[in-house]
């Protein structure tokens, strides 16, 4: 069973306005960028996405059961795992001084309370390789996926979720912290929030309903509940809560050493200002009400918002491989809407194009770089660019097709080839603009 659907409905399959310069605990850390602090440029990978063998995941157990709803097993994924040296000095080879990638919480406890020293290891080797390089490492807590034993308790459907990550965060802060950069407890939290707003959700609704069945029976489990497959009705005011307890808990774990924030999916909205009001109230509003030291914004592309819905894409505009439009400039929309609503340091964490013809990978940054560029001529404190991603990658339902990498992998040899895109994004890491 495969369907053709974008790329946030692939990813999750999920079923008032604040005042400008809303405080939190980690206000501390929103005075504007200095001189002596660097411009991030950097890509992104995630862990379960590139590395193979998450056996232990929560998706491992879904891509198995059958019918699936994954195009193609993750299975070696482009075997990062075995080649993350490779792949760190590749990127710094390029001229980035940033890497993000995410700890897969599953290699680290993969049972409940039966830590992994192996594990701990392992990621400490990724950072100080990072490190090395002189690159910043960016690290995200998790990114989507969880333990199979964590789904299996009822995942974030359930506050007693919360407990099980805040320790698994202050773990991390604890025995990593002392090399970590930057720090994200989730990628993209409120995800099914915005999913449930496209009309092509809603038809695969029982489809998701009836996978999370046969991967709950497959196991012999009482629950079945992986986040990214869950009702974000339910989920988001526990993860929420699970965040800013995490907040605290590495800052405490980690004496304060690194900031801590979390990274929102968010489309620049068009259409009815009233509706997009809402849709913002529910998808961005909340999260920028949680605890932070910064915002990291993940965008690629816009949505035209009518009554309760967005609406199906225009007829003859170019679409991505993913089925939304091309849409480079919507990055600067959605940084502007997030500044109107929050004083915080911005990080862009993600943005990027899934497609074959590299060329218009190249237009595409040349044109989301000019919207950061101009807003930091208007005075918005954005401090980064982080592009999605490093390399092609296993890209969730839609099995390897998107092709999203600013490298490209061979899928039997898994040699690593470097665009262009790759050199041209690389160049104006070197330059230093959009800053300079």
């Amino acid at each position: 069973m495969t369907m053709k659907i974008d790329r946030r409905s692939a990813l999750l399959l999920v079923g008032g306005s604040l005042l400008a310069g809303a405080a939190s605990s980690g206000a501390a850390a929103t005075s504007k960028q200095t001189k002596a602090e660097k411009f991030l440029w950097g890509s992104a990978g995630a862990a379960y996405q590139i590395e193979g063998g998450n056996y232990a995941s929560d998706l491992w157990v879904m891509e198995h059961t059958k019918p699936s709803i994954f195009k193609d097993p993750s299975g070696d994924a482009v075997d990062a795992y075995n080649r993350v040296n490779e792949d760190i000095a590749l990127a710094a080879s390029l001229g980035f001084n940033t890497h993000r990638f995410s700890i897969e919480w599953s290699r680290i406890e993969p049972e409940r309370g039966r830590i992994s020293n192996a594990a701990i290891a392992y990621y400490r080797r990724v950072l100080e390789t990072i490190r090395k390089h002189g690159m910043t490492p960016f690290v995200t807590f998790n990114h989507f996926t969880t333990p199979r034993w964590f789904a299996a308790a009822g995942g974030f459907e359930t506050r007693d979720g919360i407990e099980p990550f805040v320790n698994y965060c202050s773990l991390i802060a604890r025995e990593l912290g002392d090399l970590i950069g930057i720090a994200a407890t989730f990628n993209e939290p409120n995800l099914g929030a915005l999913v449930s707003w496209s009309p092509a959700i809603r038809p695969l609704r029982p489809h998701i309903v009836a996978a999370r069945e046969l991967a709950r029976t497959s196991i012999g489990a009482a629950k079945w509940s992986p986040p990214m497959l869950s009702d974000f009705r339910i989920q988001q005011p526990i993860m929420i809560e699970a965040h800013n307890r995490a907040y605290d808990a590495i800052k405490q774990a980690s004496a304060g050493r690194f900031p801590v924030g979390v990274t929102l999916s968010l489309n620049d909205e068009r259409g009815s200002a009233e509706a997009i009001a809402r849709k913002q109230g529910e998808v961005m509003l909340p999260w920028l009400a949680a605890n932070g030291d910064y915002i990291g914004v993940q965008n690629y592309t816009y949505s035209v918002v009518e009554g309760e819905s967005d609406l199906p894409p225009e007829r003859g505009i170019e679409l991505t491989q993913m089925g939304y439009p091309f849409a480079p400039e919507a990055l600067e929309g959605v940084i502007r809407a997030v500044a109107r609503h929050s004083n915080r340091p911005i990080y862009v964490t993600e943005n990027g194009v899934a497609t074959e013809d590299d060329t218009r990978r190249v237009a595409f940054i040349d044109r989301a770089v000019a919207g950061v560029s101009a807003c930091l001529r208007d005075g918005i404190d954005v401090r980064g660019y982080i592009h999605w991603s490093l390399l092609d990658n296993w890209e969730w339902v839609a099995g390897f097709g998107p092709k999203f990498g600013l490298v490209s992998v061979d899928r039997t040899t898994f040699v690593r080839t470097a665009k262009p895109s790759a050199h041209h994004l690389g160049r104006m890491a070197r330059r230093g603009s959009p800053p300079g």
